[in-house]
């Protein structure tokens, strides 16, 4: 297992909800696969609420990837929707939670919202 990985799981269990609406439930299962074998990552998401667990059981979402590409999307350089597109992932189960994912990673480095970016530019901070 990662660092990159742990911490990726670690922040979103601290922080996920404060990127999630209250009304999202749900699970996802993340297989992430590497040289010696499948690590299982378990997303349990309550009202908005995340918790983390290292459980491979049955979920409304599997989402299986290898661990270098998961680790690209975790530091933002690759987003789940795009590469669910370009078959650098693929998900199993209820599709709405590939799109959820959209706002647990991170954004891509140096981006910045577009209304920040237009206040910006009028001199506005």
């Amino acid at each position: 297992m990662s660092e990159a990985t742990s911490r990726f799981f670690d922040e979103i269990a601290r922080h996920g909800h404060e990127r999630l609406s209250k009304k999202t439930t749900g699970t996802i299962r993340f297989d992430l696969e590497h040289d010696q074998g499948v690590d299982h990552w378990y997303v349990t998401i309550t009202n908005g609420q995340v918790t983390v667990s290292r459980e491979n059981r049955d979920a409304d979402t599997v989402i299986r990837t290898d661990i270098a590409f998961f680790e690209r999307m975790a530091h933002g350089f690759a987003k789940p929707l795009p590469a669910w597109l370009r078959n650098d992932i693929t998900a199993n189960g209820q599709f709405g939670y590939v799109v959820l994912l959209e706002r647990l990673f991170a954004d891509p480095p140096g981006s910045r919202h577009p209304r920040t970016l237009a206040d910006d530019r009028r001199g506005r901070r």
